[in-house]
């Protein structure tokens, strides 16, 4: 072979192998919402039943509160956690914390290792149901990333080394004193920041590898809990932000707001999903509303042809929907009636199902091996067929409170539970 054609061609090798990160390594579980960014671990194949016992290939226990996920990088598991630094006083308002990042073994459950971001006391209380460390961490592979919101953002290497970290940000004012929880996603050299409350809401991208701002762009927004998402389209990559007001799209590259569509509910929390060419955006408290967008509009684009299809009633609220197969799944507010709609025509194959042991829900639908997986906050996991048809076909419980979405890589199914971090494996 020619030598110049060599280079050439190893030169764009490692370019594309360095653009494309999170394709090649498309079995790790690296954001909240795994590699698709939907919900959906489509090379994997855990098992379809298991508990607290059953099918455990490990489980440890975990200090302090948390809602945040796990994610996987190889033979590595990611949790993040809020625990009380010292005895609480009675007559203490709120506890001073340690907030850490710890690091297991994937194939054994052994700690790796933990690190205290920082200690500090909340300047405000949390709902009874959330904690102070609810948003996930995300991972390059390169490095952990840890968000405790009004705490600050951390970037770890991935051996447990402080590389930089940013609490300048202010003090968030979250809505009832609601608690704080969006999660941070990695795209390129950029790490996305939602920062949404009822003071002035932004969203920043950062340089992943020191933290420095690249843009910041003002929000119209209060309070929300929903995580930013990435999409291709054809002229430029956009950010993806549901919001109280208004779902909006950004220019990833300058933070410039693309287009908007207005319908959306109090409070969200429903992150956006998307597939060929089409995002998809919900929320549920006080109204109803989910809604497929074409993204090649501009502006306004309620009532354009850019609103594919959208639903006004029993949408989802705290859990984001799950897109697999071309088909949508998502539960009525925060009650376990399930739905699953067409994702191209928004037709439903069934609506507001009631599933044994589901009554209350935060942690997402998760998707494998033509399965998906729905979990309760009392401990109930019902599994059923990723198809048209309602089919349940195992149920069970972990025994605790399960608030975080699951991650799923191979043939293991990560479980953050109120107090064990589980590994559930064929």
């Amino acid at each position: 072979m020619n030598r110049s054609i060599w280079i050439a061609g190893l030169a764009s090798l490692l370019c594309f192998s360095q653009s494309m990160i999170a394709d090649v390594h498309a079995d790790n579980w690296a954001h909240w919402r795994g590699p698709t960014g939907n919900g959906v671990a489509p090379d994997a194949n855990p098992p379809v039943e298991f508990d607290s016992r059953k099918n455990v290939k490990w489980k440890v226990k975990i200090p302090g509160r948390s809602s945040g996920s796990p994610v996987v990088w190889e033979d590595r598991v990611f949790v993040v956690t809020s625990e009380p630094a010292s005895n609480p006083n009675r007559s203490d308002r709120l506890p001073r914390l340690n907030f850490k990042v710890l690091c297991f073994d994937r194939g054994s459950g052994k700690l790796v290792w933990d690190a205290v971001a920082t200690t500090s006391t909340p300047h405000e209380p949390t709902h009874a149901t959330n904690s102070f460390a609810s948003a996930s961490p995300c991972t390059d592979g390169e490095h952990v990333y840890a968000h405790f919101g009004s705490r600050g953002l951390y970037c770890y290497t991935m051996d447990g080394q402080l590389v930089w970290k940013r609490d300048d940000f202010g003090k968030m004012q979250t809505r009832n004193s609601f608690g704080e929880g969006s999660s941070p996603t990695i795209e390129g050299e950029m790490i996305l920041l939602p920062w949404d409350h009822e003071g002035d809401s932004a969203l920043y991208a950062l340089d992943k590898r020191t933290g420095k701002t690249i843009w910041k762009t003002d929000r119209e927004e209060p309070t929300g809990w929903a995580t930013p998402l990435v999409v291709p389209s054809d002229d430029k990559r956009q950010v993806i932000m549901n919001g109280d007001t208004t779902a909006r799209s950004y220019d990833l590259e300058t933070g410039k707001e693309l287009w908007s569509c207005g319908g959306q509910t109090q409070r969200p929390a429903a992150s956006p999903v998307y597939a060929d060419g089409i995002v998809y955006i919900g929320s549920g408290f006080r109204g109803a509303f989910l809604g497929a967008f074409e993204l090649d509009g501009r502006g306004d684009i309620e009532g354009t042809r850019n609103v594919v299809w959208h639903l006004d009633r029993d949408t989802p609220d705290i859990a984001s929907p799950l897109l697999s197969s071309g088909r949508i799944y998502f539960y009525k507010g925060k009650s376990g009636l399930l739905s699953c709609a067409d994702a191209k025509t928004g037709k439903l194959f069934y609506s507001t199902q009631r599933l044994p042991g589901l009554q209350n829900i935060y942690a997402s639908p998760v998707a494998a091996g033509g399965y998906v997986y729905l979990f309760d906050r009392n401990g109930s996991v019902v599994v059923i067929e990723d198809s048209p048809t309602l089919k349940v076909v195992a149920t069970s419980s972990m025994g605790e409170t399960v608030d975080a979405t699951p991650a799923i890589v191979d043939n293991e199914m990560f479980i953050r539970g109120e107090e064990h971090l589980f590994c559930v494996a064929k």
